[in-house]
C-alpha cells in the first residue's frame, strides 16, 4: 500500500489519502492520475475514490488504481467515522459554510446534556432528507445545479443508519461529534436534523472523516507526500 514497493501494473495499489480543505475528491483522483501518467510514461490508467468527500471536509479518502478499481463498491460500503464541529443559533441553505446564514435562532436552551439526549434519538435505520445542495442527481442533473439557480425541487429521502454520535464538547454554541455511520449518510443533514430537534438551528462548520471501514486517517498520506511517492517510483 502507498506504493512501499513500487508500483505494480498487473495488481494496482490501494491509496489511503488525507484530502485537504476545498479540493474535491475527483480532485484527488486526477493529481493521482496525471502524477502516474507523467512518471510512468502512459496515456491510461484506471484510477477512482471509494467515497465522495465534500470540497469543505477534509479527511480519508480511498484512492483505487488499476485493478483496484474494481473493488471500489466494497471501500464505499463500508462504514465511515467522522469527526464534526456543529454550529447551533442558525442556518444555511447548504448546512454548511458553502452559503451564507439565513435564519437565525435562540440557543440559550441548548446545554451539553440536551444534545447528548437529543443524539440518542438518531441511532439507528432511518429516513434521511440529503442537502439540496448535494450531488444527489434529479432528472438527470446534480441537485447543487438547480440550488445554485434558486429552482426548487423534491428530494426523495434515503435510508442510513447511525450506529454512533457522541456529542464530546459543547461550548460557544458549537459541539464536537463523533459520527459513526453507513454510506450515504450526510452530516450536514444531520446537523441541521439535530438543530430543528432542538428548536433551534444549526449548521456543519468543519468535517474530518477519520476513518472508512478499518482505514484510518492516521496512517493516510497527504497530497505533498503521495506526490514524492511516485516522483520516487
Amino acid at each position: 500500500m502507498n506504493f512501499a514497493h513500487g508500483y505494480d501494473d498487473q495488481e494496482g495499489e490501494l491509496l489511503l489519502i488525507d484530502k485537504p480543505l476545498h479540493w474535491t475528491s475527483f480532485d484527488v483522483v486526477k493529481k493521482v492520475r496525471y502524477k502516474l501518467q507523467h512518471k510512468l510514461k502512459i496515456k491510461k490508467i484506471k484510477v477512482g475514490h471509494a467515497g465522495t468527500l465534500d470540497p469543505l471536509a477534509t479527511g480519508l479518502v480511498i484512492i483505487s488504481v488499476g485493478k483496484y478499481t474494481k473493488l471500489i463498491n466494497t471501500y464505499q460500503d463500508m462504514v465511515k467515522e467522522y469527526r464534526a464541529i456543529i454550529k447551533f443559533g442558525a442556518t444555511t441553505p447548504s448546512y454548511d459554510l458553502e452559503t451564507d446564514i439565513d435564519r437565525t435562532f435562540p440557543v440559550e436552551h441548548i446545554t451539553l446534556e440536551k444534545l447528548k439526549e437529543t443524539a440518542i434519538q438518531f441511532l439507528g435505520e432511518q429516513d434521511q432528507m440529503p442537502p439540496v445542495y448535494s450531488a444527489k442527481k434529479y432528472n438527470g442533473s446534480r441537485a447543487y445545479e438547480f440550488a445554485r439557480k434558486g429552482t426548487a425541487i423534491a428530494l426523495k429521502s434515503s435510508k442510513i443508519t447511525i450506529d454512533q454520535f457522541h456529542v464530546l464538547a459543547y461550548e460557544n454554541q458549537e459541539a464536537i461529534v463523533d459520527v459513526r455511520c453507513s454510506k450515504g449518510t450526510y452530516i450536514r443533514s444531520l446537523a441541521h436534523d439535530v438543530g430543528q430537534v432542538l428548536n433551534s438551528g444549526a449548521y456543519l462548520k468543519s468535517l474530518r472523516r477519520t476513518a472508512i471501514g478499518d482505514y484510518q486517517v492516521e496512517n493516510a498520506l497527504n497530497i505533498e507526500e503521495i506526490e514524492k511517492k511516485i516522483e520516487n517510483l
